[in-house]
């Protein structure tokens, strides 16, 4: 192949360093790190060593880089929630194009503003919707489009965060507080209103939403909870949350047991039992879930009305034991469930015997939300090196912000007690 992509990576946190760019790897014929950014020095020198970024190629900042004159054809944008459309902005009138990080903003109007500029400077912008992409979805796509169930009138799907991931991201985590990211049911969940919207082929007339934040607050905290896990805490037995039984003993992904990847890779940079132990106890993650700063709900759920009178509902909960999606779809003409766990597709015609797809014989390679990364990464990049428009997996950024106008109405409802919002206030 000729020409190759040329990327700057902005942002070298979890997606970025460790997910997104390591397509590059996978796809070396197609594309190419030739800049990169970040606040932290150290991942800073890492990446620029593991992708051969000369020295006057590395910045210190988004911002840093941005300022530069346009060093590549496409701009990764990896940072954290608030800073998106800020950077993206400036980023497109410099005449990248953008792979940019869910969500878009927690502002409706960054959200709006960021629609425009891309259309007005003639720019491709993704979003990270990454499930479309995962093996199961995209064949559940295809199930759902060729009628078996004939036409969808119920959905019932819920995200199980599982009780770690909550207590690392959104308790202890970056995205623990509202006021400086983003509200739970967009933060986590804007996956999910993308993906149910682009399975059904539906358009989200009106939500209602209820939640809160049911255990991790002060007043649910055990007798003898300290305000950190080691500082001698009295209840940790007893408590699953515990810092040191997730990061370093647990049997998956606990360093203990040689494991040094997310997310015990955003304690320390480089893992080991002493330097995640040293993380614990002088960091973030460990804190005591019961004394932490956050202020993001742990369970809620969504109730979605459709244009065509069809309904769907999808709840969110940090108390799971693992973390997986599961659907069920429910048609005129049969049901279908999807099972991210299991990897599979059971599909039921009515007064039929149920077929069951497993996806594991049909694809390989599920790292990265089912396997959506870099699968996602590569259509991105093959869209620019074809010329070829969106696919029929691609969020387009017109697409994404419809799952964000469900999330925000989500969120406004639920702080009115569950109160209808009528989602054409947020299209305006």
């Amino acid at each position: 192949m000729g020409k190759k992509i040329s990327i700057a990576l902005a942002g070298l946190g979890s997606r970025g360093k460790d997910a997104y760019a390591q397509a590059a790897k996978e796809f070396p014929e197609k594309m190419e790190i030739v800049a990169i950014a970040d606040i932290d020095p150290a991942k800073v020198k890492e990446v620029a060593e593991e992708f051969h970024i000369p020295q006057e190629r590395c910045f210190a900042s988004a911002e840093e880089l941005i300022a530069q004159e346009k060093l590549a054809d496409v701009m990764f944008i990896t940072t954290q929630d608030r800073q998106h459309v800020g950077q993206a902005i400036p980023a497109l009138k410099k005449g990248y194009h953008l792979l940019l990080e869910k969500p878009i903003s927690p502002d409706l109007e960054e959200c709006r503003e960021l629609v425009r500029v891309a259309k007005e400077c003639d720019r491709l912008v993704i979003i990270c919707h990454v499930l479309r992409y995962a093996p199961i979805y995209s064949k559940l796509k295809e199930v759902i489009d060729s009628g078996v169930a004939g036409d969808i009138v119920s959905v019932m799907s819920i995200e199980n965060v599982g009780y770690w991931h909550q207590a690392h991201s959104f308790v202890r985590g970056n995205w623990r507080n509202s006021n400086t990211t983003s509200p739970m049911i967009l933060q986590k969940c804007c996956h999910d209103m993308d993906l149910l919207l682009w399975l059904t082929g539906k358009t989200c007339e009106s939500v209602s939403s209820f939640g809160d934040t049911y255990l991790f607050k002060p007043q649910c905290a055990p007798e003898g909870a300290a305000l950190r896990c080691l500082d001698g805490c009295k209840a940790k037995d007893h408590c699953p949350f515990d810092a040191e039984k997730i990061y370093l003993k647990d049997p998956k992904i606990g360093v203990e047991n040689g494991y040094t990847q997310w997310p015990v890779n955003v304690l320390t940079l480089h893992p080991t039992v002493e330097s995640v132990t040293q993380a614990i106890q002088n960091g973030p993650y460990g804190r005591c879930v019961y004394h932490c700063d956050n202020n993001v709900v742990d369970h809620q759920v969504v109730n979605l009305k459709m244009t065509d009178g069809s309904t769907i509902s999808h709840t969110m909960c940090a108390f799971t034991a693992t973390g997986s999606r599961y659907a069920k779809f429910m048609g005129t003409m049969g049901e279908i469930i999807a099972d991210m766990t299991a990897n599979t597709i059971q599909i039921t015609p009515f007064g039929k015997d149920t077929e069951t797809i497993d996806i594991n014989q049909i694809a390989s390679d599920f790292f990265g939300h089912g396997g959506g990364d870099k699968r996602m990464v590569e259509d991105f990049i093959d869209m620019l090196l074809l010329g070829n428009g969106p696919s029929g997996h691609t969020t387009t950024v017109e697409q994404s912000v419809e799952s964000h106008f469900c999330a925000f109405a989500a969120e406004e409802s639920r702080l009115h007690n569950g109160s209808v919002v009528e989602l054409d206030k947020f299209r305006k």
